[in-house]
């Protein structure tokens, strides 16, 4: 029941790599990746899950195993991401599922509730920013290519996607990173590297300014549906800061919101503490497979 699977499917025309796990009738759990990982990221989390739910890690477009198209054939959006993600969905069954979302999974989950509100249990937060409080001055570089997409402030960017700015994703704020495997952040490294993944990427720092044109929609689909919210989040984490977590109790007071001492990928130090978080959430929710 617990193994995981491996599997590629055909969205459209494009080949989505996703891993799933758990009985094909339980409650379902869609889990999405952030920069500049891949569904890799929950390796530790999908087995704590697996007795519980049904659960799905897709690659996002550009990311991982799924495809990247040129940039000629495909438009490198979180616009264009979610669409597939969306379609995604629809092709592997899921019809109603919590959603888990973490850094760049955050956009395409929030488009998924703003398309389909119907289809979205519970919302599952990890260091998923949807409130501007939560941007740090981390974000100070790509909000100055919002404002000016120059040459200029497009290859300052660069310097995001080397090893060393990867390292420190993974490893700041977290107090012993002898705890954290190299592999995952290896595996990203080999992704980033690819040729042509650079400017894809780029790309995406650019849109990402429509994210957070996106927020007000996104609070006033918490204000109206109420779903059941849970906010885990690594509390030393560079980019999204704690008061991102706190500010869901605004739209949805009976928010759940944790603190985990460690940084922006909380699930390489504190798998087991999120997973047990998420069970007994879900549990309370009454979204759970005995």
């Amino acid at each position: 029941m617990n193994a995981i699977h491996h599997n590629t499917i055909n969205v459209d025309g494009l080949n989505v790599f996703y891993r799933e796990a758990g009985p094909a009738d339980a409650p379902a759990i869609l889990l999405l990746h952030g920069f500049p990982s891949s569904s890799h990221m929950y390796r530790d989390l999908i087995p704590l899950l697996a007795p519980h739910f049904r659960v799905v890690a897709p690659d996002l477009p550009g990311f991982g195993l799924t495809d990247m198209p040129g940039r000629d054939v495909f438009n490198y959006s979180f616009d264009a991401l979610a669409g597939v993600i969306d379609r995604f969905t629809e092709e592997v069954g899921l019809t109603r599922f919590a959603v888990y979302v973490f850094d760049y999974g955050a956009p395409v989950g929030w488009r998924l509730a703003l398309k389909h509100p119907e289809r979205i249990s519970a919302v599952i937060t990890q260091n998923g920013n949807a409130y501007e409080e939560g941007l740090s001055d981390a974000w100070n570089p790509i909000q100055a290519y919002w404002r000016d997409a120059s040459a200029e402030n497009r290859n300052a960017l660069r310097a995001m996607l080397t090893p060393q700015t990867t390292d420190f994703q993974y490893l700041h704020g977290v107090a012993d990173p002898s705890l954290v495997s190299p592999d995952g952040r290896a595996l990203d490294n080999h992704y980033l590297g690819r040729t042509g993944a650079d400017e894809v990427q780029l790309d995406l720092f650019r849109d990402y300014a429509g994210n957070v044109a996106l927020y007000p929609a996104f609070h006033a689909y918490l204000r109206q549906h109420q779903p059941a919210v849970l906010a885990v989040w690594g509390r030393n984490d560079p980019f999204f800061l704690p008061a991102g977590a706190e500010a869901f109790a605004r739209d949805v007071p009976e928010a759940d919101i944790r603190f985990f001492d460690t940084g922006h990928f909380a699930l390489e130090t504190h798998a087991a503490e999120i997973g047990a978080a998420i069970i007994e959430f879900l549990a309370k929710a009454g979204s759970i497979a005995n």
